[in-house]
């Protein structure tokens, strides 16, 4: 199953928003206002809870500065990456989510709108930066 959320541009430099996104603890601030739990785990790494859905742990998987950063699920039950693009747009930088999960489809059919609100959620969150 793959999503994307929509190109939002952010007021941070493409270097900035990668700084930004390549420090886990960050993310807290990017997070819907459902949630429940936020935890650094280890370095590279946190879980989260959003009310209704299962905890999930993402880690940092993959770098390329100051263009990339991949996050992806420490769970092989619910086996996903979220890649984050992040392109210079003047000053400024625009960011896109892409969501790459391996479900079965029972279970990508009842994720779907959740994970889209969720990705389109967190993007949106990148534009107030």
């Amino acid at each position: 199953m793959n999503l994307e959320s929509p190109k939002v541009t952010t007021n941070k430099s493409q270097q900035e928003l990668y700084n930004f996104l390549t420090e886990v603890e960050n993310y807290k601030q990017l997070m819907p206002d459902s949630i429940e739990k936020f935890e650094v785990t280890k370095p590279n790494t946190f879980l989260f809870g959003l009310k209704g859905m299962p905890e999930i742990e993402l880690a940092i998987k993959e770098t390329v500065e100051p263009e990339l950063v991949v996050l992806g699920s420490t769970s092989d039950k619910f086996n996903f990456s979220l890649n984050i693009i992040i392109e210079q747009n003047g000053d400024n930088s625009d960011a896109q989510l892409l969501f790459d999960g391996k479900f079965n489809a029972m279970v990508a059919m009842m994720a779907k709108g959740p994970l889209k609100k969720f990705i389109n959620t967190l993007s949106e969150n990148l534009a107030t930066l």
